[in-house]
């Protein structure tokens, strides 16, 4: 290939991957030290720990499926929206279905290598059929175990091998959520 051939082709390949959005590129950055994982890779690994349920007082039990991640940048903060089921003897029907979406901080286990949920709490539930004082005592059912279920979830969980360039083993750092995926600052 003649010199200026190879001039051009680079140019065409700079000019192609400056224009993609660099958030939506995952993996390693080496010019900024900078792990990123997009939000569909994200939602890959949270959609593998569902189904989810759990017993309340003995009485009721909570169930979470069909995850849907999304992502806050202004408020640095991941939601986690799922369908929502209370089934119960005690209820008529015995099972009651909404949504419920979960925001949550995000906290690096070092001992797991894992990005985590950081102190969820329910912002909405909506359940289907139901009003008025059943519908409040059932939606505060639904967030307190949404909110337990999905404590510490961990979003990513990175393998040793993720975080070794070389000789060099990195530490994560600073965790900064964008609209399209995670970055994580490695040190």
């Amino acid at each position: 290939m003649p010199h200026h051939s190879r001039r051009q082709l680079l140019r065409a390949l700079w000019g192609a991957t400056a224009m993609a959005p660099l958030a939506a590129l995952a993996g390693f950055n080496f010019f900024t030290s900078e792990y990123t994982a997009t939000r569909e890779e994200l939602q890959a690994q949270v959609a593998k720990r569902f189904p989810v349920q759990q017993r309340y007082a003995e009485i009721f039990t909570v169930g979470l499926r069909d995850p849907q991640l999304s992502l806050d940048a202004r408020n640095n903060r991941a939601a986690i929206t799922a369908v929502l089921s209370i089934a119960s003897p005690l209820l008529r029907p015995s099972q009651v279905e909404g949504i419920v979406t979960v925001s949550s901080a995000l906290k690096y286990d070092a001992a797991a290598r894992a990005v985590r949920l950081d102190r969820p709490q329910a912002d909405r539930i909506e359940l289907q059929g139901l009003g008025g004082r059943d519908a409040e005592r059932l939606q505060q059912i639904g967030g307190a175990v949404a909110q337990e279920l999905l404590r510490d979830q961990p979003l990513r969980t990175f393998k040793p091998e993720e975080l070794t360039v070389g000789r060099k083993t990195y530490e994560i750092g600073d965790i900064t959520v964008q609209d399209d995926g995670i970055t994580v600052a490695l040190k």
